[in-house]
């Protein structure tokens, strides 16, 4: 069964939502490590721009992905 562009963007989302928690635990704990020192605030707007660029990312990758299979279906059938 096809997934429709819409299903296909909040999978994206659901998945890059859990990432983005993750992402910001992760720069909490990880940039003193390396001497970088950012506020909560800082951290959260650092990862709402890597969660826009990831959604958009996974958005792109799936629908390529779709068209291929797509593709591929359509060339077995003739």
């Amino acid at each position: 069964m096809k997934q429709s562009r819409g299903m296909s963007l909040v999978e994206a989302a659901a998945n890059v939502a859990v990432g983005y928690g993750v992402a910001v635990v992760t720069q909490i704990l990880i940039f003193p490590v390396f001497g970088l020192h950012t506020t909560l605030a800082q951290n959260l707007k650092m990862g709402a721009v890597f969660t826009v660029v990831s959604i958009a990312r996974s958005y792109l990758l799936r629908r390529l992905f779709e068209a291929i299979r797509v593709a591929s279906r359509n060339d077995r059938a003739t």
